[in-house]
């Protein structure tokens, strides 16, 4: 399936109380690589952005004068989004934004138009109970580098969730990330994610070591009066002949 991965940046935290998108971003992933396609715009939100809202993306409302409005690109981003599955760090913000976006205009919720919704939070919180999930904490889980993350801008936060949802879906039972992914990386950072398991190492032990272990069996032979179960697992009695 088409897949989008997507991100806003807002006024401020609540759509209800007459906050707007100021930032939109979404990579375009097939077969689990990006394809190079995407889709960034800066909107003009037609009010005052909230400046604890300003502290963390950095947007200020000078620096939106002359982008369009909303409704000057609504269509556009529906377009995009048409028919594939959104992937969304903390879905229910930035689907909640865009309807109401897209209420405010008469046209059909997300719901309608996309093929889906995976929400990366919710999958962190179940592979991660108790701990941070955050974006920024499982970047640093994973080791995915965010060192050119100074705000938090809907772009770069789509390319950072593009590699930390491929971590998050890759399998449990294979540390080989897709082979398609490590030989042909079209991951924001471009970093290589395939690892190659090497064999353990089988250390004998020493004369000494094996002693000291004789000793121990000793020791536990005179706390249970009797013979210890490790002696019998280490000289397992013959095997009765057949009959």
């Amino acid at each position: 399936m088409r897949q989008i991965i997507l991100d806003t940046e807002t006024t401020g935290l609540d759509p209800n109380q007459g906050h707007r998108i100021i930032e939109f971003a979404g990579l375009e992933m097939e077969g689990r690589k990006l394809t190079g396609r995407s889709l960034h715009l800066y909107i003009h939100p037609e009010r005052d952005i909230d400046p604890d809202a300003e502290r963390v993306h950095g947007i200020s409302l000078a620096s939106l004068e002359g982008k369009p409005r909303f409704a000057e690109v609504a269509q556009q981003l529906v377009d995009f989004i048409d028919g594939a599955e959104l992937i969304i760090h903390n879905a229910p913000f930035d689907v909640g934004f865009m309807n109401a976006e897209f209420k405010r205009l008469g046209m059909l919720p997300v719901a309608k138009v996309a093929g889906g919704v995976i929400d990366t939070l919710a999958m962190a919180r179940d592979s991660f109970p108790g701990k941070r999930n955050s974006l920024d904490a499982l970047c640093d889980r994973f080791e995915i580098d965010r060192s050119n993350r100074t705000y938090h801008g809907a772009l770069i936060d789509c390319e950072l969730l593009s590699e930390v949802y491929l971590w998050m879906t890759r399998g449990q039972d294979s540390l080989l990330m897709d082979a398609g992914l490590a030989e042909n990386d079209n991951s924001a950072s471009g970093m290589r994610m395939a690892f190659e398991r090497k064999p353990l190492a089988v250390l004998q032990p020493s004369a000494d070591e094996l002693a000291e272990h004789q000793a121990y069996l000793d020791l536990l032979d005179k706390s249970v009066k009797g013979s210890c179960l490790w002696r019998s697992i280490e000289n397992p009695p013959p095997a009765e002949p057949a009959a």
